[in-house]
C-alpha cells in the first residue's frame, strides 16, 4: 500500500474579482464583479512508497500548500481522491493525526511558556502513548536530535534552530509513519540548517519515515531527498530522482573567495570565473567534472583564504532551468534586484 496516493486530485476556490477603486460606494456595491472559480490544484495524480523521502517543490503559488492541507484533511477537494496511510484524509482526518507527523517552519505545536520535556508529555497523553513507551521514545529522540541541553527549558527561550529541532521531536512522539516537513529549515543560519538536514536524514534513513518535504532551499532538497515532484498552477510538472536532479538542474555550485591577494586567480578544469574583483574571487564550479571538495582545497593551496562560502543555485534558476529544459546555472541572467527572469 502506498504512503500517499492522489488520483486527479482538484481543488478551486470561489473568490470575486477585486472591486475598481473609482467611483462611488453604492455603484461599486451594486455591480459587483461575479465570482470566479480560481483553480489552485489540477488533476495532481502522485504515488509515495513507504520510507521515501520526496521533495515537493515549486514556485510560490503552484499549490503546494493546498496540496499539503487536502492530504492532511484540512481542506476538502473539489474532485479526485486521496489516500494517506491508507485513509481518506477529509473523512477520517482523527485516525490520520495518529499516523503523520506535521512541522511547519514558522508555525509552533510546543507550548510556547512551558519547559520543551513538559510540552512533549503533554503531546504524548494526546495522542495516548503509553508511559513507558514514551519515556523511551523520548530518550531516543532526545539524544538523536541533541535537544538534551535545553529539554528543560520553556520553549519562548529557545532560539530558531533550537526551537524547529523540539519541533520535530514533538512530531514524531507518537511514531507517525509519515512525516510532512513545510519550510523545516527557514530562517536558519548555515550551521543550523545543516545540522537540523543531518538530523532528518538520519532518521529517515534509520526509521523508514516516509518523508514528504516543501522547501524553497536546494539544500534541504538535496540533503534530505531521493525523489523530487514539481508542480506549476496546480499540475504536476515533473517527477524524477534526485541524483538526475543533481547532474542536469543542481550541477553548478557558486564558490566565493575572500582573498589576501589583490588580484586573486584560480584555473581549474570545471571552473570559470564569474566575477574578479579586488581580494575577492566569484567561481562558477560544474560538480560534473569536478568536486567541490577538490576546488576548496586547490584554493586553500594556491591562494591566501579569508574567507569561503559555497551556494546551491536558488531554486527559482533551478525551475526556469526545468521549463527550459538547461541546466540550472548561476551565472543566469537577472532582473531588478537580483529577480530571476523567468
Amino acid at each position: 500500500m502506498a504512503a500517499i496516493r492522489t488520483d486527479n486530485l482538484t481543488k478551486s476556490f470561489r473568490v470575486r474579482q477585486p472591486e475598481p477603486a473609482d467611483g462611488a460606494l453604492l455603484r461599486r456595491l451594486l455591480r459587483r464583479a461575479p465570482a470566479i472559480d480560481l483553480l489552485a490544484v489540477q488533476d495532481l495524480s502522485l504515488q509515495i512508497e513507504p520510507s521515501e523521502r520526496v521533495a515537493f517543490i515549486g514556485p510560490n503559488g503552484a499549490g503546494k500548500s493546498t496540496s499539503l492541507k487536502m492530504l492532511t484533511g484540512i481542506l476538502v477537494p473539489t474532485s479526485g481522491h486521496a489516500e494517506v496511510a491508507g485513509f481518506v484524509p477529509w473523512r477520517d482526518r482523527g485516525k490520520l493525526a495518529r499516523h503523520i507527523g506535521i512541522v511547519f517552519g514558522q508555525r509552533s505545536q510546543l507550548w510556547w511558556q512551558l519547559p520543551v520535556r513538559a510540552s512533549l508529555d503533554l503531546l504524548g497523553q494526546i495522542y495516548d502513548v503509553d508511559r513507558t513507551v514514551l519515556r523511551q521514545r523520548m530518550a531516543r529522540l532526545i539524544d538523536g536530535f541533541e535537544i538534551g541541553a535545553f529539554i528543560d527549558r520553556p520553549v519562548a527561550q529557545l532560539s530558531l534552530g533550537q526551537r524547529l529541532r523540539c519541533e520535530i521531536v514533538g512530531a514524531l512522539i507518537h511514531a507517525p509513519s509519515i512525516l510532512l516537513l513545510d519550510e523545516p529549515t527557514i530562517g536558519l543560519d548555515v550551521t543550523s540548517k545543516a545540522l537540523l538536514r543531518d538530523h532528518l536524514d538520519g532518521l529517515s534513513r534509520d526509521s523508514g519515515t516516509t518523508v514528504l518535504l516543501t522547501s524553497h532551499d536546494t539544500g534541504d532538497i538535496e540533503r534530505i531527498c531521493e525523489r523530487v515532484i514539481v508542480i506549476d498552477h496546480g499540475s504536476l510538472l515533473m517527477d524524477l530522482p534526485i541524483a538526475q536532479l543533481k547532474r542536469d538542474f543542481l550541477r553548478r555550485r557558486t564558490v566565493t573567495l575572500v582573498t589576501a591577494q589583490e588580484t586573486p586567480e584560480l584555473r581549474i578544469d570545471g571552473v570559470a570565473a564569474v566575477a574578479v574583483e579586488p581580494y575577492r574571487l566569484t567561481l562558477s564550479v560544474d560538480t560534473t567534472v569536478v568536486p567541490i571538495e577538490k576546488v576548496v582545497a586547490t584554493a586553500l593551496e594556491r591562494l591566501t583564504i579569508r574567507d569561503l562560502s559555497v551556494e546551491n543555485p536558488p531554486l527559482e534558476d533551478v525551475i526556469k532551468a526545468i521549463y527550459r529544459g538547461e541546466t540550472a546555472d548561476p551565472r543566469a541572467s537577472k532582473g531588478p534586484a537580483g529577480a530571476t527572469q523567468l
